[in-house]
């Protein structure tokens, strides 16, 4: 330091310490017992828990899915055979529209013996009475 600033530096008085009281004294700090802290838990047992649940909705979505893809083969297959039964009952019905025409039921008829008649005639069942002008088969036709 300069001899100036040496010069100019004034001593301030420090504070006054206060002096303790005679009549009252602070007690002394009891001493107690710390415990050790507790161990902090593990993540261990809940990293497993969300890994059980994501296996567990991961394998339920695969068994889903799987079982959608059976379902949709199984509904192809049926799909399959309602179009061939389809088919067969058309088949049926047109072959059964053949057999019922005029001239298909004629020659099962003359198959079987039956000859065709000359005439119509009914029978009216109040009375007994016959209508129209009905004429024996003749068996030469």
């Amino acid at each position: 330091m300069s001899a100036q600033t040496a010069a100019r530096a004034t001593a301030y008085p420090a504070p006054p310490r206060p002096r303790p009281t005679t009549g009252t004294t602070a007690p002394a700090p009891r001493l107690r017992v710390v415990r050790a802290p507790e161990h902090a838990r593990t993540r261990v047992p809940f990293i497993l828990a969300c890994m059980a649940v994501l296996a567990g909705a991961l394998l339920s979505a695969l068994l889903l899915n799987t079982s959608m893809a059976a379902s949709a083969y199984a509904k192809y297959d049926l799909s399959n055979e309602l179009g061939r039964l389809n088919q067969d009952q058309q088949d049926l019905t047109a072959e059964l529209d053949a057999k019922a025409s005029p001239t298909q039921l004629a020659a099962a008829a003359a198959a079987l013996g039956m000859v065709p008649t000359n005439g119509t005639g009914w029978l009216r069942l109040s009375d007994g009475s016959v209508q129209g002008v009905p004429e024996p088969a003749g068996a030469g036709g």
